[in-house]
């Protein structure tokens, strides 16, 4: 039974708001819990009895007693600004006298080529894979476990990445360490699926409304994922028994480890990867607009940060000690 009956018919009015817009599942999650905890926060009234004053006190709290991050304080906003609009009819106006969360300025976290070379030394299979696709292409994680069939283009050593981050598409380099290992992969897929179909199942979730234009695409092997998980499981929102993607988590889980088990005191993630990337890149010479393209940013300035990290790198700048000590 899909799952989509809440006892608020408030709630459900905004996954219907959320669901006709195609918006991820995830944000779904994200959304309904902000909502639920605004709707707490001002002891259960009716948010159309509520405007810009609640919602700037809400976030306020947020900031000042919660502590959040910035990103979450926005993430809370979203939400809101989504339901004013598309729910209540009621765009929100201009917020005042909400107190913003503080942004810290973080260079991101990057591993030198024999830190990486390290942590994948201590991943092995669908892990080892994942990990050489954000390191090599640039991937984010969810970019990786969400790439289907048809996403790879051996003989020109691209990678489709689609509905990226604020939906756009584009196009990453595939490097030719990881074409070979990617073949032998998915024969493995290949095999599974075909097991699936002949016991009655075999279809993948399809974005949008492609399930009702195509009616057999979602049981097509181009459209099946590439690090498929190892059980089946139901949709939740349709019912419908599919085999979904490798969960994200099992592969945080995995480089967390590999980079402690490489004796690496750096506080490295997946998404280092991903760091260590753009940066090695730029470290080569390659020009800033490019690795802006592969890493999917809409503004230069968000990859310009990896050029801090190249100017206060250890060489950047000599130390004075030297010349001092040799005074001594």
């Amino acid at each position: 039974m899909e799952e989509n009956t809440h006892k608020s018919p408030f709630l459900q009015k905004v996954i219907d708001a959320i669901r006709v817009r195609h918006y991820s599942r995830r944000t779904e999650e994200t959304y309904l819990h902000w909502i639920k905890r605004y709707i707490y926060f001002h002891n259960k009234r009716h948010p159309e009895e509520m405007a810009e004053r609640e919602v700037a006190a809400f976030l306020t709290y947020l900031a000042v007693q919660k502590n959040v991050a910035a990103s979450t304080q926005n993430i809370a906003l979203n939400a809101l600004v989504f339901m004013y609009r598309h729910v209540l009819d009621h765009p929100l106006k201009d917020i005042h006298g909400l107190v913003r969360a503080k942004k810290p300025q973080k260079l991101p976290v990057v591993l030198t080529q024999i830190e990486v070379a390290k942590v994948l030394s201590k991943l092995n299979g669908v892990h080892w894979l994942i990990a050489c696709l954000q390191y090599g292409s640039g991937l984010r994680l969810i970019e990786s476990v969400r790439l289907r069939v048809m996403d790879i283009d051996f003989d020109r050593r691209a990678i489709f990445v689609r509905n990226g981050k604020g939906g756009k598409d584009r196009v990453v380099t595939l490097a030719d360490e990881v074409v070979k290992p990617i073949q032998r992969h998915l024969e493995t897929v290949l095999t599974l699926h075909e097991r699936d179909l002949q016991e009655g199942f075999g279809r993948v979730y399809l974005p949008h409304a492609l399930a009702r234009k195509y009616p057999t695409a979602d049981r097509e092997w181009k459209w099946q994922y590439i690090f498929p998980s190892s059980t089946r499981s139901l949709d939740p929102r349709s019912g419908i028994e599919r085999r979904h993607h490798i969960d994200e988590s099992c592969v945080r889980k995995a480089v967390t480890s590999a980079v402690q088990q490489s004796g690496i005191n750096k506080k490295a993630s997946c998404h280092t990867l991903r760091h260590s990337f753009a940066t090695h890149l730029l470290e080569r010479g390659m020009d800033i607009r490019t690795v802006q393209e592969q890493l999917g940013h809409t503004d230069v300035r968000t990859t310009q940060i990896y050029t801090h990290v190249l100017q206060r790198s250890g060489s950047a700048v000599i130390s004075p000690l030297g010349a001092v000590l040799k005074t001594c």
